[in-house]
């Protein structure tokens, strides 16, 4: 296991160095720079000055060794667009993603796998709903479920529209602060966990029920279990290989930020920071972004297998072969 963790731990930092690196070369590489994307308020000779101060007018080759002698330090520069250090600036927004992706994970496997278990094990009109709601809830894309959210949210006035907390939440309480998150939150984590919870409820499915057939559940079924326990103590564990496989991947892309809800919600994360700063051509901070991102996908699937190896026996037994 040791080894398997170091194997890990040097596959995400290269996995890290590598998405930076050439985030930063794709962000140099699209047209215009910082500079040019400030709007018609500067002069040409403004423009020229703003370049040779934040270095936009050195070689790519120049720009990316002076980079990266700092980012294997973990200092991912200063950001041209809000005038702060990368790395603080980063870790202030992927908390509130944190918070956002914890939540829409929550709701998808609340959602998910217990549909998922039903349609896998039963047959009739419940089993031909359930299916219906998931290629629903697969095929919508993100952008269409997080209006249609944000109009429900405004025609009914169930939820804010928008933002992490209110207007006023900078004179709130501690607990005030809390409840008033508590209200915002839903939301936006509902948008990401919906196609989360159908693709769960797709895959538990068609996995518990290969599982149930397996022979290990008919002899605990021929031992006298009942089907419900049968199914949960025995076919479900087995199932969750292919469903945790999934998790890994939902972890990452939750942590690294989802555009176009965190847009469409004005949710402070690190996705919608990755946005404005692709906008500004803001080269540093489009790096750091991106390294946080890769570090959080990587994260993920180390998490998803060691969730793995602690339900699933078999893994069990072949790490201790």
């Amino acid at each position: 296991m040791g080894r398997y963790l170091l194997t890990r731990l040097a596959f995400a930092l290269v996995l890290v160095f590598v998405v930076s690196s050439a985030a930063l070369l794709l962000t140099r590489l699209a047209p215009g720079d910082f500079a040019t994307m400030q709007g018609v308020d500067l002069s040409v000779e403004q423009r020229e000055q703003l370049r040779e101060r934040l270095g936009l007018n050195r070689s790519f080759a120049a720009q990316y060794l002076s980079w990266a002698s700092h980012a294997i330090r973990f200092d991912f520069g200063q950001s041209m667009l809000y005038s702060r250090p990368v790395g603080g600036l980063v870790k202030e927004r992927a908390l509130n993603t944190a918070v956002l992706a914890i939540m829409a994970l929550l709701f998808a496997t609340a959602i998910g796998i217990p549909l998922g278990i039903y349609s896998g094990t039963r047959s009739g009109i419940g089993r031909s709903l359930i299916r219906v709601l998931s290629v629903i809830g697969v095929s919508v894309p993100p952008l269409i479920g997080s209006l249609a959210l944000v109009f429900l949210a405004a025609r009914t006035g169930w939820f804010p529209v928008g933002g992490m907390t209110s207007a006023a939440g900078i004179d709130l309480t501690w607990s005030q602060w809390i409840a008033d998150l508590a209200r915002h939150v839903p939301l936006p984590a509902l948008a990401l966990a919906i196609p989360m919870a159908a693709a769960l409820e797709r895959l538990q499915s068609e996995a518990i029920e290969s599982a149930s057939r397996e022979r290990f559940v008919a002899a605990s079924r021929a031992r006298g279990v009942d089907r419900a326990r049968s199914i949960l103590r025995h076919a479900w564990p087995v199932s969750l290989r292919p469903v945790l496989g999934l998790y890994g991947v939902m972890i990452g892309t939750l942590f690294s930020g989802s555009f176009v809800v965190e847009v469409v919600t004005s949710w402070p994360g690190l996705g919608r920071l990755m946005f404005d700063a692709l906008k500004a051509r803001d080269l540093f901070l489009v790096a750091g972004c991106a390294a946080t991102g890769a570090l959080f996908l990587a994260a993920g699937t180390l998490i998803a297998d060691l969730l793995l190896a602690c339900t699933d026996p078999r893994v069990r037994a072949g790490e201790r072969a």
